[in-house]
């Protein structure tokens, strides 16, 4: 099965190549639109993978099913959702989204993967309990594969109680603060050195480089943390002061090959 996939850490990329690779599909990034468009129209049954911001689907991913509502109308989709903590009804949120538009969801897959948020020192952890997540993860997306050749998908967020979860246990509470965080992106010039990574990895074009500094332009950015984690110089944070973790997957494939 083909893979639609968004990611800012490289962890959501890892799960969307492992499961496609399993099922004898390929990944494709959102970010690549013509290639991702191109893999709907031509499958009958294709995956939806990204991360879940606050148990929501990030703006970049709604975004793209407005964008292509007419080609997942018919079509039969699986959700695939990665998450640091809690999701709750992560892959049922992008499933209602999908069914607006036509499709007809398959199932729901919820992956614990390491947390992406390298500023905010309570959502930290050691890393061999990441790398063990990384592992656990791995095993239930081999299981998740076989059971699928065999026509059972997991229904992982799809449930009334999974609704209720995340509805209640994240998404009323923090969709302002998600809001609030589009415009939140801050920048140290005195540490910034201009190299231009983080404008050129930023999937929605919303940080620049002018005058040898890199700039941010509020409302866009979709909180994915792909420049926070990227920055060479660690001059860039979102919800903290600080960058205590740069959290990104080949960080901890690196870990793991040690």
């Amino acid at each position: 099965m083909n893979v639609i996939y968004f990611s800012g850490s490289g962890n959501t990329k890892r799960c969307a190549e492992l499961f496609a690779g399993a099922t004898g599909g390929k990944a494709v990034s959102i970010e690549s639109c013509q290639e991702a468009s191109q893999t709907i129209t031509e499958a009958n049954e294709v995956a939806l993978a990204y991360p879940t911001h606050y148990s929501d689907v990030p703006l970049i991913v709604k975004n793209f099913i407005a964008k292509n509502g007419a080609l997942f109308a018919g079509k039969k989709v699986f959700v695939i959702v990665t998450m640091g903590l809690f999701s709750g009804d992560g892959a049922g949120v992008g499933a209602r989204l999908l069914k607006k538009q036509g499709a007809k969801i398959l199932g729901g897959l919820h992956l614990r993967m390491p947390d992406s948020i390298g500023d905010v020192p309570m959502l930290k952890k050691p890393m061999a309990k990441n790398l063990a997540a990384i592992r656990q993860t791995e095993q239930k997306i081999a299981r998740a594969v076989e059971s699928t050749k065999n026509g059972r998908y997991p229904k992982d967020g799809l449930y009334f109680w999974n609704h209720l979860a995340g509805l209640f246990g994240q998404r009323l509470w923090f969709i302002p603060t998600a809001r609030a965080l589009r415009s939140k992106l801050k920048i140290d010039a005195s540490k910034c050195a201009g190299c231009g990574v983080c404008a050129a990895g930023c999937p929605t074009k919303s940080i620049t480089i002018q005058n040898g500094k890199a700039v941010f332009a509020p409302g866009s950015c979709t909180i994915c943390y792909r420049c926070v984690n990227h920055c060479p110089a660690r001059a860039i944070t979102l919800i903290g002061k600080r960058v205590l973790e740069q959290c990104r997957y080949e960080l901890y494939e690196k870990a793991m090959q040690n």
